[in-house]
């Protein structure tokens, strides 16, 4: 205002915030059905999905898994969110080693060894989440909405606690010790 370049009558607009409800209990079903058969969907979309409805983990957690954070022992499938890892139920497990073997961006120079699940563009570079997340939506996941619907069923199942632990949520109360 004092050098001039900025009209008295300045109005910024109000940012708009839209957030979708949480999926119903059936419509999370019914995703998490077509993910884990309609082959039309890349499988790199199907697993990142099916992690948001059955782990209720956020888009920008899920960039950052690495291959490491799947256990494969003999025929049982774990995925580390948190402690004790996560078990993988079976149609799960084949989806997902499937990915593993099979990564999107893995055959440039400067990426043939990433030991991210979803490897990025960049090199050693997980995938963007927002990236991921619009993919997602037009897949018709949305990501925020399922990620609700997912921690509600779980929490309808489990004890906050437990929950909380197995999915590597944590709160610290002390910040000097977090």
């Amino acid at each position: 205002m004092q050098t001039r370049n900025c009209p008295r009558s300045l109005s910024i607009p109000a940012m708009k915030v839209s957030r979708r409800a949480a999926l119903s209990e059936d419509e999370r079903l019914d995703a998490l059905g077509r993910l884990l058969t309609d082959t039309e969907i890349p499988v790199r979309l199907r697993v990142a999905g099916v992690i948001v409805l059955l782990y209720a983990q956020p888009v920008s957690r899920i960039v950052r898994l690495s291959v490491e954070d799947v256990i494969h022992d003999g025929g049982t499938v774990l995925l580390r969110l948190g402690e004790p890892a996560s078990p993988v139920p079976a149609p799960v497990a084949t989806l997902l080693l499937e990915h593993i073997a099979n990564r999107d961006n893995m055959n440039t120079a400067t990426n043939p060894a990433s030991r991210w699940l979803f490897p990025g563009r960049r090199a050693g570079q997980p995938a963007r989440p927002d990236h991921l997340s619009a993919l997602l939506n037009e897949a018709g996941i949305p990501a925020a909405a399922a990620r609700g619907a997912a921690i509600r069923q779980q929490l309808l199942e489990l004890p906050a606690p437990v929950v909380a632990d197995a999915l590597g949520y944590h709160s610290c109360i002390d910040p000097q010790g977090c």
